[in-house]
């Protein structure tokens, strides 16, 4: 991850030299149009990153690239967006793979303690039943060999069963220090398996970074909160068809968000977006885009066609305000949209008393 950051910081460097040499005929290629274009975007995207006083860092080039690039006409978008597809890196997108195969490793290890749990208590009922048996066979007047036969095979079965007993205790350690492993491994990660996107610590550590980011190069970044409108989960009454269409939307989410905004799962079938070098007027717009992309994605259950509808609060990433705060804020976002049906989203924000001294 850090040789990825640095060889980033490298790219960066290197556009910003080209940038700022003079534009003169010979930094293009005149057969390659597409480089030129991106050459001269890239140090379009440099200069407002001078212009507001934000440093020139891998992360901060992206959010205005993604963000300046919604203003391009459609051609321009298409190409770069190609050009994007084809070479970009994702760190985040390493650890999610590493954190399925975690996740499988331990569903094998409970498959296999499940399996040896199974055989333990089919071995025991054969105990049982070798000893009714046994008692049986003491009101027939039979052969002492019938007796002894019975007697031997009850010793060899008492024997597989002490063996199973320690087996099934030595895997059970096993399984217990591979969970503890596990557990602390998903204390770590970034990604929510049910809905494929990150997962409330990620969502909240990154916010907390955004607060730091924006107390010190004072840019505007903003969140939202998203949820599946209450009135359709109440009408639909159906716990899988409302997962599955919570699941929709955030296929709709990601589809929608730029690449460096960063879409989680808060819990709940909540979702919060944030929003990077974005104010509040420009999240109200992506969250209207948001509103009417949803409301024309019809969900199909059964014969019934099932109009999507989302509820959006909006608040803004205050640099006094803590993490919890914001995330308040957008809840209360949340609950004001439901007073107002007709737009699906609303603006909450805390009111900020400066300390003048």
């Amino acid at each position: 991850m850090a040789k990825n950051l640095r060889e980033r910081e490298s790219n960066t460097i290197r556009a910003h030299e080209r940038a700022t040499r003079p534009l003169s005929r010979q930094n293009y290629r005149s057969d390659d149009s597409l480089s030129s274009d991106l050459e001269l975007y890239s140090k379009e995207v440099l200069e407002f990153l001078i212009r507001d006083n934000i440093p020139p860092t891998p992360s901060n080039f992206s959010s205005y690239f993604d963000s300046l690039l919604e203003e391009k006409n459609e051609n321009l978008r298409k190409q770069i967006l190609a050009v994007l597809d084809l070479e970009e890196s994702n760190d985040d997108e390493t650890t999610i793979n590493l954190e399925h195969n975690l996740k499988k490793g331990f569903s094998s290890v409970k498959n296999i303690l499940s399996v040896t749990a199974g055989l333990y208590k089919n071995t025991t009922l054969m105990t049982k039943i070798l000893e009714k048996r046994k008692a049986e066979l003491v009101d027939f007047q039979d052969t002492e060999m019938v007796k002894s036969v019975v007697n031997s095979l009850n010793n060899d079965l008492f024997k597989l069963n002490e063996i199973l007993k320690k087996q099934n205790s030595q895997m059970k350690t096993i399984y217990d220090e591979t969970a503890g492993i596990i557990k602390s491994v998903e204390n770590e990660t970034i990604f929510d398996n049910q809905y494929g996107v990150y997962n409330k610590r990620y969502i909240l550590s990154k916010i907390t970074q955004e607060i730091g980011q924006i107390k010190e190069f004072k840019y505007n970044s903003s969140v939202l909160m998203i949820e599946l409108s209450r009135e359709l989960k109440e009408n639909i009454n159906n716990e899988k068809i409302v997962i599955l269409m919570t699941r929709t939307i955030a296929r709709l989410l990601l589809k929608t968000s730029r690449r460096n905004d960063i879409v989680a799962h808060y819990g709940n079938g909540v979702f919060v977006m944030l929003v990077k070098h974005t104010d509040i007027e420009s999240a109200k717009k992506a969250s209207e885009r948001l509103v009417d992309l949803v409301s024309n994605s019809n969900f199909f259950f059964a014969d019934r066609e099932i109009k999507l509808k989302i509820a959006i609060g909006i608040t803004d990433v205050h640099k006094d305000l803590s993490v919890e705060e914001i995330i308040v804020n957008a809840m209360d976002g949340v609950e004001k949209s439901y007073l107002n049906p007709k737009f699906g989203f609303a603006v909450s924000q805390a009111k900020i008393v400066e300390d003048k001294k």
